[in-house]
Parts: C-alpha cells; sequence; structure tokens
C-alpha cells in the first residue's frame, strides 16, 4: 500500500510499520511549561505576601498586586527564555487574560447568584399553576407562575412576528436597495436604538389607551416591545448584509436573475445564520423588559390564554410585582421568576442556534 504525502507517492510501508505521527512543535512539552507553572505559583504566594505584610488588605488588594506580580514575573521569565520583544508579548498577554476574566466575572457572578436563591424554588407544581387564589406570602409550594410564562411567551411572540418582517424589511432597504430615503431611515433606526424603554410603553399607552380608548392587553405590550426590537433587528442585520460579499449580487445578476431573486435566493441564504442572530439580539432586547409592560399589560394573577383581550402577566411584571412585595416568601418567588426566565431565553437561544447552524 503506498501512502501520499504532500503531492508525491512515497513508497509502501513495510508489513507491519504504521504512518508514523506527525511531529508538533508548537505543542509545549512539560519541560517548557515547568518554568510558567513555577511563575505561576511565584505570584501566588508573593501577592500573598505582600497583601499579608502592607496594607494592602482585602480581595481588592490581592488582585491588584496578583495582576502587577504576574506581569513582573511572566515578562521576566519570558526575557531570560527568550528576548524582549518575548517579554512584550508576555505583559500584553497577561493583560488580555486578567480583561477577559473582569469581563466573565460579572456574567459568572449574575449566573450563579439566580441559581443559589432561585433554584431553591423550583417544583413542578410552579408549571401548572397560577397565583389567582394564592397570596405571594404563601408557601412556596402553593400557586405558581403559569400565567406569567404563558404571558412572557405571547408577549414575546407577538413582538417578534411584528418586529422580524418589518426590521429585515429595512435591512434590505437599506443596503440592497440604497434608496433616497436610506440616510433619514437610517438614522431613525439609529435613534430608535437609543429610545428608553418606558417611552416606547408611553408611547402604546398615549396612542392605544388615551387616544383610542383602549384596554390593557398583552398585544399592546407586544406592540410596546416591537418598538424596541425593530432598530435592534433592523441595524444588527444591515451589518450581517454588508459582510455577503458583492460577488454573489453579481454573480446573480449576470445568470439573469432580478435583483429581489438574487436578494431571496442568494443573499438572504448566504446570510441566514447572521440574519438568525439579529433576532436573538432582538429578543435579548427586550425579554426581560418591565417598564413598557408596566403600563400595557395591566398585571394579572390568574390565567389569560386570549392575548387580544383582558388584562395579563408576564415574567417580568411578577418579578417587579413579587420584589415589591418585600417579604421574605415573595422576595423568594421573584428569584424563582429569574431563574425560569433565563432559563426559557437560554433554550430559546439554543434552539434557534440550532436551527440556523443546521445545513439544507
Amino acid at each position: 500500500m503506498s501512502t501520499l504525502i504532500g503531492n508525491k507517492p512515497q513508497q509502501p510501508l513495510p508489513d507491519g510499520a504504521s504512518i508514523p505521527k506527525p511531529i508538533k512543535p508548537w505543542k509545549p512539552t512539560p519541560k517548557q511549561l515547568l518554568p510558567d507553572l513555577l511563575g505561576a505559583i511565584t505570584a501566588v504566594v508573593a501577592s500573598l505576601i505582600v497583601v499579608a505584610v502592607t496594607p494592602l488588605a482585602g480581595a481588592l488588594g490581592l488582585i491588584a498586586t496578583f495582576i502587577a506580580v504576574s506581569i513582573v514575573v511572566a515578562s521576566t521569565i519570558s526575557w531570560i527564555r527568550q528576548d524582549r520583544k518575548a517579554a512584550a508579548n508576555s505583559v500584553s498577554t497577561i493583560i488580555i487574560y486578567f480583561l477577559a476574566a473582569f469581563v466573565l466575572l460579572p456574567v459568572v457572578s449574575i449566573i450563579f447568584e439566580i441559581i443559589r436563591k432561585g433554584a431553591p424554588g423550583l417544583s413542578l407544581g410552579i408549571f401548572f399553576n397560577d397565583m389567582s387564589v394564592t397570596s405571594s406570602d404563601a408557601p412556596l409550594n402553593e400557586g405558581g407562575l403559569l400565567h406569567a410564562l404563558v404571558g412572557s411567551l405571547y408577549v414575546v411572540a407577538l413582538a417578534t412576528v411584528v418586529s422580524i418582517p418589518i426590521g429585515l424589511l429595512t435591512a434590505l432597504y437599506l443596503t440592497e436597495v440604497n434608496g433616497k430615503a436610506a440616510g433619514v431611515v437610517r438614522f431613525f433606526v439609529q435613534a430608535m436604538s437609543g429610545v428608553p424603554s418606558i417611552v416606547a410603553g408611553l408611547f402604546i399607552y398615549a396612542v392605544w389607551m388615551i387616544s383610542f380608548g383602549g384596554t390593557y392587553t398583552t398585544a399592546a405590550g407586544s406592540m410596546a416591545l416591537a418598538i424596541l426590537m425593530i432598530p435592534t433587528i433592523a441595524r444588527t442585520a444591515e451589518e450581517v448584509l454588508k459582510l455577503i460579499p458583492t460577488d454573489l449580487r453579481e454573480a446573480g445578476l449576470a445568470l439573469g436573475a432580478t435583483q429581489w431573486k438574487t436578494v431571496a435566493l442568494v443573499v438572504i441564504p448566504a446570510a441566514r445564520s447572521g440574519l438568525i442572530t439579529a433576532v436573538i439580539l432582538g429578543v435579548a432586547r427586550v425579554a426581560g423588559e418591565t417598564a413598557p409592560l408596566l403600563l400595557t399589560i395591566g398585571g394579572n394573577d390568574a390565567m389569560n390564554w386570549n392575548p387580544f383581550s383582558g388584562n395579563n402577566s408576564a415574567l417580568p411584571f411578577y418579578i417587579w410585582k413579587n420584589f415589591g412585595l418585600g417579604t421574605e416568601t415573595a422576595i423568594a418567588r421573584a428569584w424563582t421568576g429569574i431563574f425560569v426566565l433565563m432559563v426559557v431565553v437560554m433554550i430559546f437561544f439554543t434552539l434557534t442556534r440550532l436551527l440556523g447552524n443546521k445545513k439544507g
């Protein structure tokens, strides 16, 4: 049996022989890792000694000392082992690692706190009961948040149905058509991105409740959330569509396709994953919004299956109400609601990402 290395056929291997494993010179050996390990241990020990014998006490002093000592130790080891450029590279690497840790630390801390305080209140019964006949001060095994969970699914789903076509069509107009009004549209999209969420709720309240005499409904809350979702989806989708090579568009036109067919059959499929990401960011923008819902859905402790009639609740409203009551049991219910909201959002994001990456 002959082998092919590169483009050159090689002689057959002797019987019983195997192809040797490729050499990986970039893979560090234990001997090369030993100085780094000793340096890390030195940095930890030196930081503890400095904090113990100086006024730099507490966690903040320990962290600051550890960063400074790590930079000095890592740069010294790199300088001795290689040269000055390697030392400078080690300094920048250490700084990047610590900055990344500072970014991840708040996220990990928030998730840990939500799990620690929210998970104990979980039970199967909370997903099958509402609070229509249960007080917030009742034991956690009584009542549930089914009404809030269904209300959140309703309000987010309706907002998504409204905002996806508007946001994507706006992005397509700005990138593919780029008409005379593109500058004005882009300006308003950017301006809407900075609108506080309470303003969207006040707008729907003024138009729907006051001007048209409407009532609190889930649909009214979804319209307020759609106002917040549209600019997020439009801006993200616009940036995604700009990344599609112009050659693909020109190839479609060269084959005789019209512009809308090229966009529909070439551009959008090529940008599908990015467009799904735009939708995910839009949902993330509104999933936990509370202020617009306070002015539009009215709140309810009982189940309401009709999103177009009557007051309703949502997980953010449920959390806000229980935190406002201030009792120990009510606050525990609020933390459970936060945990459920986080899990539901993560599940939908995961499913959406899997569907977006699916081939075919």
